[in-house]
């Protein structure tokens, strides 16, 4: 089979768009058997492909540490597999995946096992590195629910299929974490100011939304998910064009509707291209008294209900990431997600989950409380360098470097 050499020719930036013919968390687990580990993530054989089935239906196939491990020891083999020319992903059930296992992670903290809670994260993010500077041609299939970390498994690779059925979100300042997995590099490469609107209101877009702003490569009815599958299973290739060019022959030409946030592109960059977060809600509310606008008042909702600490750390995390590269994004996110669970500043992550998803009574008592409680020293801290005592995430860059 040919050597992949052109690969690294054909990917595409995130602003590239082509036009073809409450649950955003969950979990409930913990560390499995080898025999459980295998059914979590299913493999499925193709003629010159292999494609990683996320198998947890009844959690939204939310990512466990085991998860993150199995995909990543995949992955590596199938690269290293020269029979094998390219890779897909796709998820059980009504989900593609629904973010990581956050409830899990939520327990384990309690129970005082923080190592645990590391491990998940430093295995989620190197796969996900994996996935960014893979050597073989990449399909994700999103079909349904595609939130948190089903981004950061998902948006690296080289093709996204959307559906009717996809909704995608970053929701993590409602439970008083950040855009993780990646998600400050593939957001703030977005156009305008778009990854501000969703890492810091957390809405929900559909798939042609998500194509249109280049969060997926392409747009296929659910329907006709079934043909792609049997085409692609068939093709013997390593060739990125072959595989476009298979994924066009089932696509469709679609639009955002005219009340999609693409079509008020102007606004959100003139809201949420201010300075603070601050600035940003003054925005909103001006805006808002003026139009009258359904995004508007719910974009305010939404923020006004998250958590203030968390909302100034993603604004600051998505824009930094517009001078970052995908390794730096990863290991900045690292220290972030390690200083929130260590509760240091915080304890917001926890009561967050809490009220979300353990208790449901969606009344989190955020500490601090509002914005103009949020130092700077508490913004700083979760930048800052993990210390003596802690290991950075540590990427094999010298081994692999990312494409975009």
């Amino acid at each position: 089979m040919r050597i992949l050499k052109a690969l690294s020719l054909t990917r595409r930036p995130l602003s590239s768009i082509y036009l073809l013919h409450n649950r955003c968390f969950s979990a409930i687990s913990g560390h499995t058997d080898e025999s459980g580990l295998k059914n979590e993530v299913l493999v499925e054989g193709k003629a010159s492909a292999r494609a990683a089935i996320l198998n947890r239906p009844s959690s939204l196939n939310a990512l466990t540490t085991d998860m993150g491990l199995r995909l990543r020891k995949l992955y590596e083999s199938w690269e290293d597999n020269s029979d094998i020319g390219f890779v897909m992903i796709k998820g059980s059930g009504r989900a593609f995946c629904a973010g990581g296992d956050i409830v899990a992670l939520y327990h384990q903290l309690n129970e005082g096992k923080v190592e645990d809670c590391k491990d998940f994260f430093r295995n989620l993010y190197m796969f996900i590195y994996i996935l960014g500077t893979y050597l073989k041609p990449h399909v994700a299939i999103l079909d349904g629910i595609t939130m948190g970390g089903g981004g950061g498994v998902s948006i690296p690779g080289t093709f996204r299929i959307a559906t009717d059925k996809t909704i995608f979100a970053t929701p993590e300042v409602h439970i008083g974490f950040h855009p993780d997995a990646g998600a400050s590099f593939y957001l703030s490469h977005l156009p305008g100011h778009m990854g501000e609107y969703l890492a810091l209101t957390g809405e929900r877009i559909n798939g042609v939304d998500m194509l249109a702003v280049g969060l997926a490569t392409h747009f296929a009815s659910s329907t006709k998910l079934s043909w792609i599958d049997e085409r692609l299973a068939k093709l013997v290739t390593d060739d990125p064009s072959v595989i476009d060019s298979s994924l066009a022959q089932y696509g469709e030409i679609v639009y955002p509707e005219k009340k999609s946030i693409v079509q008020r592109m102007e606004a959100v960059d003139a809201c949420f291209g201010r300075e603070t977060v601050e600035e940003i809600i003054d925005a909103l509310e001006s805006e808002a008294a003026r139009t009258n606008q359904d995004w508007c008042t719910s974009a305010l909702a939404k923020m006004k209900a998250a958590s203030p600490l968390s909302l100034k750390v993603s604004l600051k995390s998505v824009r930094d990431g517009r001078f970052h590269t995908l390794d730096e994004c990863l290991i900045r996110e690292y220290r972030m997600s390690l200083h929130y669970i260590s509760k240091v500043v915080s304890s917001d992550f926890s009561e967050g989950v809490r009220a979300k998803l353990i208790m449901k009574d969606m009344a989190p008592k955020w500490d601090p409380p509002t914005l103009q409680h949020v130092s700077e020293d508490m913004i700083n801290y979760h930048f800052s360098p993990l210390g003596e005592f802690e290991t950075e995430l540590k990427l094999p860059t010298h081994l692999r470097e990312a494409f975009i």
